[in-house]
């Protein structure tokens, strides 16, 4: 794309927006190549009064668009505008000079935005006040430092714990701190980096508050992904803040928000039929958090996060540099898992912290090392059958059809519970779980788990496993109570987690009426309980599924490393035995697909375990110990190998050969540089197949610089070409690519609330579903009856069933979309 190319953009989108540009019937509000004292600026905008308000330096596709902020500052400050638009056509980068860093948007803003910002939003940011580790305290009972009970350092102890107050720990007023600072060096935005268990819902209490009183705020929405953790972050609001502030989750056709001075909602609520722009302005909202900011921030979420004008907060449990030695600034060159990565550095840049380091951080590993969290102790088994699946070459499948014929398949790791099914290695994974599977200290009970599976009925296979054993083993004492699952197809889902973080799933347990735990001992989900889940007793996380994501790993594994004295589940203290270690210092996460082997190459393993070895117990019970193999039969596939994993403290790091050599082999080659400067990519493509792809030492093939990026959709030469030359620093996922598409249909045919839903479902099954795409264009419409999308054709109007067909024909490249796992 040259420059004129990126100006055709650019005009689109400032037409988008509503400016008007020279040449029409209407004076415009936009002037191009304007002189000025700093040089001539590409566009400048104009306000009501037609006085300059924003400067728009466009540059080509080769170009990086941050490559000209420092000229555009210049043409700004000549020109006295105090916003700037950086852009090449495919990235855009608005700035608002006197707030922060430019930040990536996909849309440019109206002239009432900008306006808008300049004149509304602009809080005295002199005020201050001293916050101390007492200052949620404060909130909680505000009476609380007059108490001779909390000014007496003997009885203070007590005093917090009988009203339920609770202070700031060390690193936690350090984040609030951190941001107290930032505001007043000017910046907007601010992104917390803590890890799982840390306390980030309190923290956000805190700056809730501070902003609230301190920075002209007048009211904050809180956005979380999930459903679920619209009540939780609900209870710890009112909990801490009841006193002082209003907390409702938002909800359509409710005004209780506009009495509140906190929303929480899921960002989806917000999406759907464009409900934030429909029932909120700008600047109804001062500081806006963003939940789970590393995966809550797609192309669309974006812009609901954008729309509102005021301080922007994220924060996130996982780290950038969860992948270790990876350098910030060279993430989109060096690493293979780059969708994960980019979407951290989309999540970084977002915040204002291009540089990589956010506004705060307290890591997994500074929670260990405080003794507020706990590490897991890895345990890796395999199968025959799984190990062949996880292998490069994958497990080859040979049977007999219902005609006689022989059939074979090559089953590799994304296949198993979808394609390939196998219940005996179910069976043999539930077994080896139980057999190393950390206990209740207490009691003769395993310890609370949490199960994380492929789908849901893998989920519904493992709960049954895990019951026939326990009747088998513990004859009598479940009765299909051992084990439960936990899905959003389940009813009561929902209530079933926070039955079980509060010991009273299916009732208790009846091993001791002192001691309180869960009855049920094991919950199996599939993406439930991964993120905001807080159970402080889980002793064990068993991954039964593969994971391709970096941070839903962290997350997983995360469920496990928060402390529990056990000793608190003691209702009777008379009868405490205070004998048994009662603090959890580790938890087991049992990995049966080689996640962290496929995370981290470098793991030293000790001691192989005996396949048939019993865990080692010191108890009094003597039904810990366990004839396993009268339990369950192995074959076919028994278990091939146990490992217990020692996990190095410098952190994990993956294989990034591959993507390092293929870069670093088009930058040796100048040829392929000069074609791509000219912009022929057909000739680029020749020439790579000629002298680079599939060639020794390397064998390149565009599947495995895919695999390596861990993108998951088909690559184009195209985009690894000006990706591995620097031209851009991103290559979008399927899902963005998708969202964009439907975007420009949606500008074009200006769809109605009423079948926007149904378009978006319509769109995308067209766009991506082979099946589905013969069934439209055969017109063989009653095979919809048995297809998960066949719903969305029938409720659309006749025009938009033809109109979405065409549309996708002439202007989408579905073969993109293919899913590659």
């Amino acid at each position: 794309m040259s420059e004129s190319n990126a100006r055709f953009t650019i005009n689109s989108l400032l037409k988008e927006a509503g400016w008007i540009l020279p040449g029409g019937k209407t004076n415009p509000n936009v002037d191009t190549e304007v002189s000025n004292d700093a040089g001539v600026a590409d566009y400048v905008l104009k306000d009501s009064a037609d006085f300059p308000i924003c400067v728009i330096e466009a540059k080509n596709e080769l170009l990086d668009p941050l490559e000209g902020k420092e000229q555009a500052r210049r043409y700004a400050t000549a020109l006295n505008c105090r916003f700037v638009i950086l852009s090449n056509g495919l990235n855009h980068y608005f700035w608002d000079v006197e707030q922060g860093n430019p930040t990536l948007t996909d849309q440019f803003p109206s002239l009432d935005r900008l306006e808008l910002i300049k004149n509304q939003f602009n809080p005295d940011r002199e005020d201050s006040e001293e916050i101390c580790e007492d200052y949620i305290a404060q909130t909680q009972y505000p009476e609380f430092q007059k108490n001779p009970d909390y000014l007496n350092e003997r009885t203070r102890g007590e005093f917090l714990q009988k009203n339920r107050l609770r202070l700031l720990r060390d690193y936690q007023l350090e984040a609030v701190h951190a941001i107290q600072l930032g505001v007043e060096s000017g910046r907007d935005r601010f992104l917390l980096e803590m890890a799982t268990g840390t306390g980030k819902t309190l923290t956000s209490c805190a700056i809730i508050k501070m902003f609230l009183r301190l920075y002209n705020v007048r009211r904050v929405l809180f956005l979380v992904d999930r459903l679920e953790l619209e009540v939780q972050a609900k209870k710890e609001f009112d909990e801490v803040l009841r006193n002082d502030y209003q907390t409702v989750v938002w909800k359509d056709n409710r005004s209780d928000w506009m009495k509140a001075e906190i929303v929480i909602s899921t960002t989806q609520s917000f999406i759907s039929d464009n409900r934030y722009r429909k029932k909120f302005t700008p600047e109804q909202f001062g500081l806006v958090i963003s939940d789970e900011a590393h995966r809550s921030l797609g192309a669309r979420s974006r812009k609901v996060f954008e729309y509102f004008i005021g301080f922007k907060l994220g924060l996130t449990a996982t780290p950038r540099d969860f992948l270790k030695a990876v350098d910030i600034d060279k993430l989109g060159e060096s690493d293979p898992r780059q969708l994960e990565e980019r979407l951290m550095r989309d999540t970084y840049t977002t915040f204002g912290c291009e540089s990589g380091e956010p506004t705060f951080r307290y890591s997994l590993e500074d929670g260990v090392k405080d003794g507020h969290l706990v590490n897991p102790k890895v345990i890796d088994a395999r199968t025959k059958i799984s190990t062949e699946i996880l292998s490069d070459n994958g497990y080859l499948f040979q049977s007999v059809d219902k005609d006689g014929n022989d059939v074979e398949a090559t089953i590799t790791k994304k296949d198993f519970e979808k394609k390939f099914f196998s219940q005996n290695t179910n069976k043999s994974f539930c077994v080896a779980f139980l057999k190393s599977a950390k206990w209740d200290p207490y009691i003769n009970e395993i310890g609370k788990t949490l199960i994380f599976c492929v789908s849901q009925k893998h989920a519904t296979s493992i709960v049954q496993i895990l019951n026939e054993i326990a009747n088998k083993v513990w004859s009598d004492k479940y009765n299909s109570d051992f084990a439960v699952q936990v899905t959003s197809n389940i009813a009561n889902a929902q209530r079933m987690t926070i039955d079980f973080r509060n010991n009273n799933l299916n009732g208790n347990s009846k091993v001791n009426p002192n001691y309180r735990t869960s009855k049920t001992r094991v919950c199996v989900t599939v993406g439930m309980m991964t993120t905001g889940y807080d159970c402080t007793d889980i002793l064990n996380i068993c991954m039964m599924r593969p994971v391709y994501s970096g941070s839903e790993f962290i997350q997983m594994k995360g469920r496990g490393t928060r402390k529990k004295n056990f000793a608190q589940d003691w209702i009777d203290r008379s009868e405490f035995p205070d004998h048994v270690n009662s603090e959890k210092n580790k938890f087991i996460l049992f990995d049966f697909f080689g996640n962290y082997e496929y995370f981290e190459k470098n793991f030293s393993y000790d001691e192989e375990l005996s396949l048939y070895s019993k865990p080692e117990r010191k108890s009094e019970y003597p039904d810990w110990k366990i004839d396993w193999d009268k339990v369950i039969n192995y074959d076919p596939d028994p278990l091939k190998s146990i490992k217990k994993i020692l996990i190095p403290d410098e952190g994990m790091k993956v294989d990034r050969d591959l993507y390092r050599s293929f870069k670093r082999r088009v930058a040796e080659d100048k040829t392929i540089q000069e074609i791509v400067k000219r912009q022929d990519f057909n000739e680029a493509e020749n020439y790579l197949n000629d002298h680079i792809l599939d060639k020794p030492e390397e064998y390149f093939t565009l599947e495995k610089l895919r695999k390596s990026l861990q993108l998951d959709r088909k690559l184009t030469i195209r985009e690894i070409l000006l990706y591995a030359l620097g031209h851009v620093n991103r290559i979008k996922s399927r899902r963005e690519c998708l969202d964009e598409e439907f975007e420009k249909f949606e500008r074009e045919f200006k769809l109605d609330d009423e079948v926007y839903n149904e378009a978006i479902v319509y769109f995308e099954a067209y766009s991506t579903d082979q099946e589905y795409r013969d069934i439209i264009d055969s017109k063989e419409l009653a095979r919809l009856n048995m297809h998960t999308s066949g719903n969305a054709f029938i409720s659309l109007p006749s025009e938009l069933k033809r109109e979405i067909p065409e549309y996708i024909r002439n202007n989408v490249d579905w073969e993109i979309f293919e899913d590659v796992g």
